[in-house]
């Protein structure tokens, strides 16, 4: 019978944490490279909010704080990240509900080249209104597309690095 993992140290559970987003990432390239299927923007910035995860909760292992404070420092920037995500991947499942139209793609192009050409906020802006490329479900597991999954994730995610940041030791 396996430990329950909300009494494992602080260090374990960021480190968990960290873990479970680098293998979300390298599923995420493995969809890209190895199935041919490119991401649009709000995919992008999904994987985005995902290294944020890893790398606070990396940190956090690393540094394995003994002060409650900073180890509340760590669990809520974890939970923001996760929150940012679970927005982004929430207006994209939101996107993908709504029955299709004709309109353009999410900008049309990479959020790299939507970047450069925009600018930082235009590109966020553009990516976020979503569309047709965003809409289309290519990809399903138990009925649920990866947006959805992702949103599951950025939960669980999220609610873990808050109980590790904020549970007493």
């Amino acid at each position: 019978m396996l430990p329950n993992p909300f009494a494992w140290p602080f260090r374990w559970q960021m480190a968990f944490g960290a873990a479970v987003c680098a293998a979300l990432l390298g599923y995420a390239l493995y969809v890209e490279r190895g199935l041919f299927m490119l991401p649009c923007p709000l995919c992008i910035l999904q994987r985005f909010a995902f290294a944020g995860i890893g790398l606070v909760g990396l940190v956090g292992a690393l540094h394995a704080p003994r002060g409650r404070g900073a180890r509340a420092a760590y669990g809520i920037a974890a939970a923001l990240f996760a929150l940012a995500g679970a927005l982004v991947a929430g207006r994209h499942v939101w996107l993908q509900l709504q029955p299709p139209s004709g309109f353009a793609s999410c900008g049309g192009m990479g959020l790299g080249y939507l970047w450069e050409s925009l600018g930082p906020i235009d590109a966020l802006a553009t990516a976020l209104s979503g569309s047709a490329d965003c809409s289309k479900i290519d990809w399903t597991f138990l009925g649920l597309s990866m947006p959805a999954w992702t949103l599951f994730c950025f939960v669980l995610l999220g609610a873990g690095a808050l109980v590790a940041g904020l549970r007493r030791r």
